[in-house]
């Protein structure tokens, strides 16, 4: 269950050490990215930083890409939610 991962306001409060915990929680996060929107760098730390409560929207960013959540240009300029 993803709820032990999230504080009393929907936060991320914790990073799992297990995979399928970690897919559950980025899917989570994923829900608060809209689809067909571009998003700037910025924007989407900003979005993560929002949803999360122990200081690593870098740890998250990479692992929404890595697990195919968002997509971004070669250079990092525009992301986008994958459905």
């Amino acid at each position: 269950m993803i709820d032990v991962f999230l504080d009393e306001t929907g936060k991320i409060k914790a990073w799992p050490s297990k995979s399928i915990k970690k897919m559950e929680v980025l899917k989570y996060l994923a829900t608060k990215f809209e689809i067909d929107k571009m998003y700037s760098e910025k924007e989407v730390n900003e979005i993560i930083t929002n949803n999360h409560t122990f200081n690593d929207y870098f740890l998250l960013r990479r692992e929404l890409i890595d697990h195919k959540l968002l997509n971004r240009t070669p250079n990092g300029a525009q992301y986008w939610k994958i459905l």
